[in-house]
């Protein structure tokens, strides 16, 4: 545990002659268990012009502190400043843990009220002026994110269900769309041209892309084999077959999804990414997908199953009972049952 540190008579006096406005940086150090004034600067400028000018010679690669930094705009307490925590990579890890512990002390000293950026930073370019631009900017909008984040962020605040079967409706959101690798592309000509029989992808999430895992040649019972257990995947399967007396080649589709031994980000990308992966197969070449399947376990995959799916029974419409009509004409008065033996007539 840290001691509470003590900030000295003169760095106090001097915080709060800075809120003034005569200031423009203030470098704060910790000294002998003491939070002591590093350095100061007053304003040349405007607060940006001055800004790289002031701050990076002041920061010491070796050592952390903190820095409060003066803008030219005001709020109702005075003027606003930027707050930074230097904490340079090289530096003892005691000194950052101490000056990571006594950061909010320093906050409180000067006046939360008049902080309104704060920032962390390891090398200048965190801190410099374009990184504080960027920090802003981060702060007013949604955080850098990839692509693929953007989508997961998306998926969680508008995702209402959280079982999805491959032709649900109710998604409301646009696929995510990860390119096909090459091998991906090649691998689907080929089963468009009847070439091939099986085709297994998965995503890279590092990439973004879809790759090939691999085209071996399956029957109907290999199947089970080729889902793992651990993982999700996308498959494409001829399944030949014969129905009412005519043989049939018909490309099925399946997403495997392991139940939750999968993380929920490869269940979010999986399956944002399977609609849009569809659209391109059917679109660019030219696959008509005879039945979209989404399961759990390889173990499922049997010719019965294949068939009942690709080729659903169909059942006759039975019609509902119809009660009777009563006689037509007047039907009498209606009689409400006041109790037992006793009636009372409607007039």
């Amino acid at each position: 545990m840290f001691l509470a540190l003590v900030v000295t008579p003169e760095l106090r006096q001097f915080l709060a002659k800075a809120r003034g406005g005569a200031v423009r940086l203030i470098k704060v150090c910790i000294r002998d268990e003491q939070l002591v004034l590093g350095a100061y600067t007053e304003p040349e400028h405007d607060w940006d012009q001055d800004y790289d000018h002031f701050l990076l010679p002041l920061l010491d690669d070796q050592e952390p502190c903190y820095v409060l930094y003066r803008l030219d705009s005001q709020n109702a307490l005075g003027y606003e400043w930027i707050f930074i925590s230097w904490s340079p990579d090289q530096s003892p890890v005691k000194q950052k843990m101490l000056y990571a512990a006594t950061r909010a002390t320093v906050k409180k000293e000067f006046g939360g009220g008049h902080v309104k950026y704060e920032m962390f930073g390891t090398t200048e370019e965190d801190v410099c002026l374009q990184g504080f631009q960027l920090h802003v900017s981060s702060c007013s909008g949604p955080a850098p994110l990839t692509p693929a984040e953007q989508e997961l962020q998306r998926i969680k605040i508008t995702e209402v269900k959280t079982e999805i079967s491959v032709e649900s409706k109710h998604q409301t959101l646009q696929g995510l769309a990860f390119p096909l690798q090459e091998a991906a592309r090649r691998t689907l000509q080929l089963l468009a041209q009847k070439r091939i029989n099986y085709i297994q992808l998965r995503l890279d999430v590092e990439k973004e892309t879809i790759e090939l895992v691999h085209s071996n040649p399956t029957e109907t019972r290999d199947l089970p084999r080729r889902v793992p257990k651990d993982t999700p995947r996308y498959h494409f399967f001829l399944y030949k077959h014969s129905h009412e007396g005519d043989y049939l080649e018909s490309v099925v589709f399946i997403y495997s999804m392991p139940g939750y031994s999968c993380s929920i980000k490869e269940r979010m990308l999986y399956s944002s990414c399977k609609s849009r992966l569809l659209e391109d197969v059917e679109k660019d070449y030219h696959l008509e997908i005879a039945k979209k399947l989404e399961i759990d376990n390889g173990d499922e995959l049997t010719e019965e199953f294949l068939y009942e799916e690709v080729h659903p029974k169909q059942y006759a419409h039975r019609q509902a009972f119809a009660k009777p009509r009563g006689p037509a004409g007047k039907r009498g008065h209606k009689r409400l049952i006041k109790g037992t033996g006793e009636a009372i007539h409607d007039s």
